[in-house]
């Protein structure tokens, strides 16, 4: 799947809305102007559903867009992408060594044996 942009539309009706200040939600309603280029986010990460639609674009300074991206949308994203997985009984990575699915055993003596499965 693609990420769906936002409008040329959309994008003039944010910054219009926000006025030209950053709308980070960690500024608690003390909204700064932005000085360099705009940066459009989706409230709701695309990866995650959100639509390309006013409601759910954000106006931020890069800063605040990439503190926002690092801090909330990665961690949720990849949340989401296991949950996923998980629903759909897929098991990712390798096993961890040592353990039944591994199939190997560690004796007590320090051989290692491969498992009776």
């Amino acid at each position: 799947m693609t990420r769906r942009e936002f409008s040329d539309k959309v994008k003039i009706a944010a910054f219009q809305r926000a006025n030209g200040c950053c709308e980070c939600p960690t500024h608690k309603g003390k909204h700064h102007k932005i000085i360099t280029t705009a940066h459009y986010d989706h409230i709701v990460p695309d990866a995650l559903g959100g639509e390309p639609t006013l409601d759910n674009c954000m106006v931020l300074d890069p800063r605040c867009h990439r503190m926002k991206t690092n801090k909330l949308d990665v961690p949720a994203i990849a949340k989401g992408k296991r949950i996923e997985k998980k629903r759909a009984g897929i098991k990712s990575g390798r096993p961890m060594a040592g353990t039944k699915r591994s199939g190997i055993q560690k004796k007590m003596d320090g051989r290692v044996i491969w498992r009776d499965r």
